[in-house]
């Protein structure tokens, strides 16, 4: 059977060892979050060099390296309507209201991938059966705006495509809503300027700040001092009381 003193040493050991491993991850968070925050910093000052570039014919978005992405890029376009179809992406939030972003294929060319267009933030109603009509692009037009991809999430990136039009989707999937409509898209959707509708357009290509980022790293970093702070605490208050038995036993053993 272990001693007792063993017993307590084993204990303190795996004390020890978790605390370095805490204070390590909150550490580790802080520092991640500095690093989201520099990406974040180089992407804005990377879209605001895109939005003072020349504008990009539809030949130059397509032939656009794929590796690269295009979010930013100014385009200008000719568009033709061969179907009214619209597309509702669910769960969009603007101005503090719930909604749906819209959107509608529009063909470019007969040789060329057809080109999904926003056509603004439409509010949603209480009632979720009832989705709200939107106002199709009816004739031919010329497009200018910026474009952008929304980058999918790994947890739920299906489309998820509802029957019956207007069709609700959840994710804006574009490989499985070409296949939807039977025709090929261009990797990058454009929100147009120049649209003669009332709806809002949003536009937030970075979710997340980098001041932001920097506002969470700093909470990591105090939450590591703190733990720090706590733990380096009660591992003091430990050995003061340790020191307190053990100079009351040898006061006992010289009597």
């Amino acid at each position: 059977m272990a001693h007792p003193r063993v017993k307590l040493n084993l204990a303190w050991l795996f004390i020890v060892l978790s605390t370095v491993m805490v204070f390590s991850i909150l550490v580790k968070l802080g520092f991640w979050q500095l690093e989201r925050a520099q990406y974040k910093a180089a992407w804005q000052q990377e879209l605001t060099a895109r939005q003072s570039s020349s504008v990009l014919s539809y030949t130059d978005l397509l032939n656009h390296p794929q590796d690269e992405p295009l979010t930013g890029y100014k385009l200008q376009v000719a568009v033709t309507p061969k179907s009214s179809n619209i597309f509702l992406l669910d769960n969009q939030v603007y101005n503090g209201r719930v909604g749906y972003l819209a959107y509608q294929a529009l063909q470019v060319s007969d040789i060329q991938p057809w080109l999904l267009v926003e056509l603004g933030f439409v509010a949603a109603s209480l009632d979720r059966s009832q989705l709200p009509q939107v106002r199709p692009i009816s004739s031919p037009l010329n497009l200018q705006g910026r474009v952008y991809q929304k980058q999918l999430n790994p947890m739920s990136s299906e489309l998820m495509a509802e029957e019956g039009q207007p069709t609700r989707m959840q994710n804006l999937n574009l490989p499985q809503l070409a296949q939807l409509i039977g025709q090929p898209l261009a990797t990058a959707v454009l929100q147009p300027n120049n649209l003669d509708n009332a709806y809002p357009h949003p536009w937030q290509p970075i979710p997340l700040s980098s001041q932001k980022h920097h506002g969470y790293a700093v909470q990591w970093f105090s939450m590591a001092l703190v733990f720090a702070i706590l733990m380096g605490y009660l591992l003091f208050r430990k050995l003061k009381k340790s020191d307190r038995e053990q100079s009351n036993k040898a006061i006992a053993n010289d009597r």
